[in-house]
């Protein structure tokens, strides 16, 4: 089996830590544990976040091939409910650091990518082919978007992005997703002029690691058994979430923190920045859904 393990570098280099993901592959395809391991499964086994860059542009032929893995994904009745936005304006950059929770490296990412959960090109489209007075005509209801398009929407643009993401780790080029672009709702549509049916789901940060990235280790992710259900959702008691947890536990809490489950909720679901997502993400369902 470790034989088979020979080409996952990083996995092997820590399997004290990694222990789940040795159990995944063995329960993986045995075609998958040839001596060939597939290309793809090396990229998105060794992916992990890059927030510092080489001081080194993307070329345009990069930039166009993540953008093409991102055209190439999956996408409802193939319909493509998103657009790509590019960010080159280095002002607008260093504005988003701020309205992202002040996180520098977007400034200093070669590439920012924001994606868009967009059903306002299909309802142009729709005004343009006179699709409201075919629907007079034939007394049939023109719907306007309601909330599931925008949840449709934002499935689309999620699954281009990490078809980007995945794309540019196979050429060598790390990324950070933002998912503050969600804040600041009003701030982010007058700067990039988004109309009424489009939304930033997420944002992407590319660039060459400063970092070897072979030098790095992998996070841990929670076991297979509390992520992959059969026939119907579980639910766990005190001591499942005790194995569940045992690769996140630390020495240090945040500030009123007895325990980690207090850490997170205080550094992450209670925060500050958590609840402008909140406020942000209200206001633009209100306005997806009011009707002109």
């Amino acid at each position: 089996f470790s034989d088979h393990l020979g080409t996952y570098e990083r996995v092997s280099n820590n399997l004290e830590t990694d222990k789940e993901t040795i159990l995944a592959l063995e329960d993986t395809n045995q075609s998958l544990l040839s001596t060939r391991i597939n290309e793809v499964m090396k990229v998105i086994n060794n992916r992990c976040t890059v927030r510092v860059y080489e001081n080194k542009p993307l070329s345009q032929n990069e930039i166009n091939t993540i953008i093409h893995g991102a055209i190439r994904a999956p996408t409802a009745g193939n319909m493509m409910f998103y657009s790509i936005l590019e960010v080159k304006d280095q002002k607008k950059k260093e504005k988003l650091v701020k309205t992202c929770d002040n996180q520098p490296h977007i400034a200093k990412a070669p590439l920012v990518l924001i994606f868009l959960a967009d059903m306002q090109r299909w309802y142009d489209y729709y005004v343009v082919s006179s699709v409201p007075e075919i629907c007079v005509k034939h007394k049939i209801a023109y719907r306007t978007p309601d909330e599931s398009d925008l949840l449709l929407a934002c499935c689309d643009a999620l699954i281009a992005a990490q078809n980007a993401v995945i794309t540019a780790e196979s050429l060598g080029i790390g990324s950070c997703y933002i998912g503050d672009i969600i804040e600041n709702i009003e701030i982010h549509r007058e700067m990039f002029n988004l109309p009424k049916w489009v939304f930033p789901i997420t944002m992407l940060c590319f660039g060459y690691p400063k970092q070897n990235l072979s030098k790095r280790i992998l996070k841990p992710r929670f076991p297979k058994k509390f992520i992959h259900f059969t026939g119907s959702y579980q639910r766990f008691n005190a001591k499942d979430f005790v194995e569940m947890f045992h690769h996140y536990e630390k020495e240090i809490y945040v500030k009123n923190a007895e325990n980690l489950g207090q850490d997170y909720y205080l550094r992450k679901t209670g925060s500050e920045f958590s609840q402008e997502m909140s406020r942000s993400v209200k206001i633009a369902i209100q306005d997806w859904i009011k009707k002109d």
